[in-house]
C-alpha cells in the first residue's frame, strides 16, 4: 500500500475517533446539563414549602386577634349605643396599646355602616379615623360570614397590607361592627430578598402583590377580564397602581406547577424555573422563580467519563481487530512458510512490529479504563454530596454544609419522623369543623409533640385517660387547646423542685371531663377571674401575650364545651369538658 495513502487512511482513523470522542462528550454534557435541571426542578417544591410555611405561620399568628378582640366588653359596649368623643378616645388608646404589644401593622373598629370609629393609629396624619370602609369585600364578608379577609392597597395609607376581620355581636347576637387587623409584609420581603431566588405571591386572579425584587410587583400574570377590572375598580384592591402583563412563554414541562420558562421581568427577558404552590387557606399562589445554575464541574467529568469510555472502546477494538489481522496473517504465514522464506522473515518481522504496537495499544486501553473508573466514582460521589449540600449553598451557609456531610442521613431520618405531625398540626383548619374523634388520640399527639420538653425537664408524668373518649370537634384546635394548657403548666413548674404533671379523662353522664394538674403552687385567688381575658397574663414582660388561655376559651366554646380553672393542693387544674359524641 502506498505511504500516502496509508497516512490519509491513519489520519481519517483519527479524525473519525476524535469525531466521536467529541460527540460522546457533547452528549454527556448535555445528560449532565439535564440532569442537574431536572434535579434542581425536584428541588423546588421543598424550597416552595419552607417559604409558604413562613407566610403561613405570620399570617397564623394574627388570624385569631381580631376574633379575639370582637369578644371585649368594652368595644361591644362602645358600638351598642352612639359614639362620645370621650369613648371614642378611650378605644383609640386602647387599640393602641394592643397593637404595640401584638406587634401587628393596625387595628381598626368600625361600626354597621363600615365607618372606622377608632383606631391604633389615630394620632397619625394617614388615621383611618372618620373613613368609611363599607366598600371593602372583608366589611361585606364579615357582615354576612362573621369573618373577612382581604389584601389590598390602603386607600388612606397608601400602604398595601392584609386586612382580617371579626364581627362584633351583641348579646342577642346582632351585628355592631367589625374588628380588623392589617399585616403588612415588608419584614417578610426583606427576608426573602437575602437569596437570589425571586419570590412572588399572586392573588386569584393573577395578580403578583408581593415579591421580594424590585419591579415585579403589581404585574399580572394573565389578562384580566372587564368584570374583573371593574371589581378591582370598586373595591379599590390596588389603588392607583398601574397592573402592567408580565410576557411569559413557557419552553419545558417538569410536573404540574414546575415549568422552565422564558420571562420579560424588569430587568429584561431571561430564563427562569418557575415553581408555584396554591396557598388554598387564602386563595393565593405562591411562585418560586430560580435561574437554572449551569453545573460547569459536573458537565465536564460527565464528558470526560465519556470520553475515556469512548476511547477504551476505541482502542479495545483496534486492540481485537489487530489481533483478528495477526492471526489471519500466522496462518498465510503458515501457508507460506516452505516457498517463501524470504517472505516469512519479512512477515515475522511485520508481525512482530504488529505485536509491540499491539502490546502498547493494550497498556493504553486498560489505563483509559482505569482512568475512566477512577473519573465515574467520584463523579458519583460529588453528584449525591451535591444534590444535598446544594440547598445550604444556595443561602450561603457554607459551614453548614460542610458539618451537614456526616450527620446528614441520621437528621434526615429524625426530621422526617418529628415533621410528619407538625405539618398536620400547623395545616389551616376549616372553622366550624364538627368531626367525631378520640379525645385520648389528641392527648397522645399533644404529648409526642412536647415530649422533649417533658423528658427535658424530668417530669414525673401520669395519665388516666378512658379509651375512646368520642367527642365532636376539630381535632387540630383541640389539640392547639391541650397544648397551651400543657406548656402552661411546664411553665409553672420551673422553679419547682417537684415536677408532676397529671391528664385524666373521666365521663359524667353524658359528658367527658380531660382535666390537667400540675404541681406549679397554683394560681392566685385574685388572678383566678381573669385568667380567660385576652392579654391578661402574670407572665413576665415578654414571655406572652395572654392570648393562649382566651384563644383556647373561645376555641372550646365554639365547639360547644366549657373550660374552667381552679386550685388543688399544690398547684393549679383546668379542665375540658365536652359533650359525649353519640354514633349515629
Amino acid at each position: 500500500m502506498p505511504v500516502t495513502s496509508r497516512a490519509l487512511r491513519l489520519a481519517l482513523y483519527c479524525v473519525l475517533i476524535l469525531a466521536g470522542a467529541a460527540v460522546a462528550g457533547g452528549w454527556a454534557m448535555r445528560q449532565a446539563q439535564e440532569h442537574a435541571l431536572e434535579e434542581s426542578a425536584r428541588r423546588g417544591p421543598e424550597q416552595l414549602s419552607l417559604y409558604a410555611n413562613s407566610l403561613h405561620t405570620l399570617i397564623e399568628r394574627y388570624r385569631a386577634l381580631p376574633a379575639v378582640l370582637a369578644l371585649d366588653p368594652e368595644l361591644v359596649a362602645a358600638l351598642s349605643k352612639p359614639m362620645t368623643a370621650q369613648v371614642q378616645a378611650a378605644l383609640n388608646q386602647k387599640l393602641e396599646r394592643i397593637n404595640g404589644a401584638a406587634q401587628s401593622s393596625t387595628l381598626e373598629l368600625l361600626d354597621s355602616t363600615g365607618l372606622a370609629v377608632a383606631a391604633s393609629n389615630w394620632n397619625t396624619s394617614n388615621s383611618y379615623v372618620g373613613h368609611n370602609y363599607g366598600f371593602r369585600p372583608y366589611f361585606s364578608q364579615t357582615r354576612s360570614k362573621g369573618a373577612g379577609s382581604f389584601y389590598a392597597v390602603g386607600v388612606t395609607s397608601g400602604i398595601p397590607g392584609y386586612f382580617l376581620s371579626s364581627a362584633v355581636l351583641d348579646a342577642n347576637g346582632q351585628f355592631l361592627g367589625a374588628m380588623v387587623v392589617k399585616l403588612e409584609f415588608p419584614q417578610l420581603e426583606r427576608e426573602w430578598s437575602q437569596g437570589n431566588d425571586t419570590l412572588l405571591v399572586s392573588d386569584a386572579r393573577g395578580i403578583v402583590f408581593i415579591a421580594n425584587q424590585p419591579g415585579w410587583r403589581y404585574r399580572l400574570l394573565r389578562p384580566l377580564s372587564d368584570s374583573d377590572r371593574s371589581e378591582i375598580a370598586t373595591t379599590r384592591q390596588y389603588h392607583n397602581q398601574p397592573l402592567t402583563l408580565m410576557k411569559t412563554h413557557t419552553l419545558r414541562s417538569f410536573g404540574e406547577n414546575s415549568y422552565l420558562t422564558r420571562v420579560e421581568g424588569p430587568n429584561g427577558p431571561a430564563d427562569y424555573l418557575w415553581d408555584s404552590l396554591p396557598l388554598s387557606a387564602e386563595g393565593w399562589t405562591l411562585h418560586l422563580l430560580r435561574r437554572p445554575m449551569a453545573a460547569a464541574e459536573d458537565s465536564r467529568n460527565a464528558a470526560l467519563a465519556a470520553i475515556g469510555l469512548w476511547l477504551t472502546g476505541v482502542f479495545l477494538g483496534l486492540f481485537l481487530l489487530q489481533r483478528w489481522r495477526l492471526a489471519r496473517l500466522r496462518q498465510r504465514n503458515r501457508e507460506e512458510l516452505e516457498q517463501l522464506v524470504e517472505a516469512r522473515t519479512r512477515d515475522l518481522r511485520t508481525a512482530q512490529d504488529g505485536l509491540v504496537q499491539s502490546a502498547k495499544l493494550a497498556a493504553l486501553g486498560q489505563m483509559s479504563a482505569a482512568l475512566a473508573h477512577e473519573i465515574n466514582q467520584p463523579l458519583t460521589a460529588q453528584r449525591m454530596q451535591l444534590a444535598t449540600m446544594r440547598l445550604l449553598l444556595d443561602h450561603g451557609r457554607i459551614d453548614d454544609a460542610y458539618k451537614a456531610l456526616v450527620p446528614l442521613e441520621q437528621m434526615l431520618t429524625r426530621m422526617a419522623a418529628l415533621t410528619g405531625h407538625l405539618k398536620t398540626y400547623a395545616r389551616q383548619s376549616p372553622g366550624g369543623l364538627r368531626e367525631r374523634l378520640d379525645l385520648a388520640s389528641v392527648v397522645d399527639q399533644a404529648l409526642q409533640l412536647l415530649e422533649p420538653r417533658l423528658q427535658g425537664e424530668a417530669i414525673e408524668l401520669s395519665t388516666k385517660l378512658v379509651r375512646p373518649a368520642w367527642v365532636r370537634g376539630d381535632a387540630i384546635r383541640l389539640e392547639q387547646v391541650l397544648i397551651n394548657l400543657l406548656r402552661n403548666a411546664l411553665d409553672a413548674m420551673q422553679d419547682k423542685s417537684r415536677k408532676r404533671l397529671e391528664i385524666r379523662i373521666e365521663a359524667n353522664q353524658q359528658l367527658w371531663h380531660l382535666t390537667v394538674s400540675d404541681s406549679g403552687g397554683g394560681i392566685g385567688e385574685e388572678h383566678l377571674g381573669k385568667i380567660f381575658d385576652p392579654f391578661f397574663t402574670t407572665k413576665p414582660v415578654g414571655d406572652g401575650l395572654g392570648l393562649g388561655l382566651a384563644v383556647s376559651y373561645a376555641i372550646v366554646h365554639e365547639i360547644g364545651g366549657r373550660l374552667t380553672a381552679c386550685n388543688q393542693a399544690d398547684g393549679a387544674q383546668f379542665t375540658l369538658t365536652l359533650p359525649v359524641a353519640q354514633e349515629f
